[in-house]
């Protein structure tokens, strides 16, 4: 493969291993709303009208930023009636196709994506929850993980194609 393919593989491969890695620790950061606002309903009789919306955006944080990270290490659930019995050339050359349909999906959620972060920024767009946060922030944070995917799903077709030809681009901590 071109050494530019291979530097954008390697770039895209530690890029969302990075994101995906600091991603993970979100989760304590929900347990930690989650919890303070449980304590606050129970222990002191005072609910709070932001603890779930928060929670739900930095859920909405977690999955998209981690997806990148989750395709990148095969985390993604397969269908697997007959791909374990194909040869590695017949199974990474129907994964370089998926892709591909991947790509088109996931190029149109960009388009979206962009669409709607803009709207939100321009127009000042808020929940219509009693907090109101604003949304442009959470679409903002949707709308990168998506971009993640996407570079993700073009690292992992460049290195199907590397496999069905033959000479494998995987660079250590990647997909099985």
């Amino acid at each position: 493969m071109p050494r530019i393919i291979t530097l954008y593989v390697r770039w895209v491969d530690r890029f969302n291993r990075v994101v995906g890695r600091i991603t993970m620790f979100l989760i304590f950061a929900m347990i930690g709303v989650l919890l303070y606002a449980s304590v606050a309903r129970t222990a002191f009789n005072s609910p709070l009208i932001w603890s779930i919306e928060v929670s739900q955006f930095m859920m909405a944080a977690y999955y998209m930023l981690g997806g990148a990270y989750a395709m990148q290490m095969g985390a993604h659930v397969r269908m697997d009636l007959f791909y374990s019995g194909w040869s590695d050339r017949t199974r990474a050359i129907v994964d370089a196709l998926t892709v591909v349909l991947l790509l088109v999906f996931l190029g149109a959620l960009l388009a979206g994506g962009i669409s709607s972060t803009e709207y939100a920024l321009r127009y000042g767009e808020k929940s219509y929850t009693s907090w109101a946060p604003p949304l442009a922030p959470i679409k903002s944070i949707m709308t990168f993980g998506v971009l993640l995917m996407l570079l993700q799903s073009v690292a992992i077709l460049f290195k199907d194609i590397a496999r069905a030809r033959g000479i494998p681009l995987e660079d250590g901590e990647t997909r099985q």
